[in-house]
């Protein structure tokens, strides 16, 4: 296998954090991101829509998505369990991690991407409105995350799971975005504390 890794942008680092917490090392090539590497000719035949990470199996299958890359290492090393055991506790993590994709990653990025001025002509017009539009959504869910977080230690429930690195690669996102996350949040920067002092966080 070959993983063709964008680096610290959030999509590869879920990966990169995913494969950390597993103990596992996949074969890397580097992609810049910054000189558009991810939209050379070579990585747009893997990929069509020019996005990262993308897995390349040895059969030649690509597989693209950073959480369709999580299910299937998952599948193929099911222990540490990300992604929660049959039931209850599968439907919960995934009910929170796309909470935290839809309304607060989605939105951090929206930020970014229509605000920040190294992304002006990148990859989508600018519409400044509506990077201004998120900046709430993204306060708007912290706080309502702070409140969860008040009952247990982890996003999910009380252990960790894709829905936390989902999360943490979100928080890390916000610097780049200019948004601050803001100080009465006491309970998620608790949890911020906690999963930022994993091993994985430094992937």
């Amino acid at each position: 296998m070959k993983l063709y890794d964008g680096g610290k942008a959030p999509s590869p680092r879920r990966v990169s954090i995913f494969l950390a917490e597993k103990g596992i090392e996949i074969e890397r090539v580097p992609v810049d991101m910054g000189a558009l590497g991810h939209k050379s000719e070579a990585l747009s035949k893997l990929n069509p829509l020019q996005r990262l990470p993308v897995l390349e199996l040895d059969d030649g299958t690509v597989l693209t998505e950073s959480v369709a890359i999580c299910r299937y290492i998952e599948a193929l090393h099911p222990e540490p369990n990300l992604f929660g055991h049959r039931g209850l506790e599968e439907a919960q993590v995934e009910m929170w991690n796309r909470r935290v994709e839809l309304h607060f990653l989605n939105s951090v990025a929206a930020v970014f991407r229509h605000l920040h001025p190294a992304m002006k002509g990148w990859e989508v017009p600018q519409v400044k409105e509506w990077g201004e539009a998120n900046r709430p959504r993204v306060t708007e869910f912290l706080s309502f995350l702070d409140g969860e977080l008040a009952h247990r230690d982890f996003i999910a429930g009380n252990r960790f799971t894709i829905a936390d690195i989902s999360a943490m690669v979100s928080v890390s996102f916000m610097k780049p975005a200019k948004i601050d996350m803001p100080e009465h949040l006491a309970h998620l920067r608790a949890w911020h504390e906690r999963v930022s002092g994993r091993p994985s966080a430094r992937a």
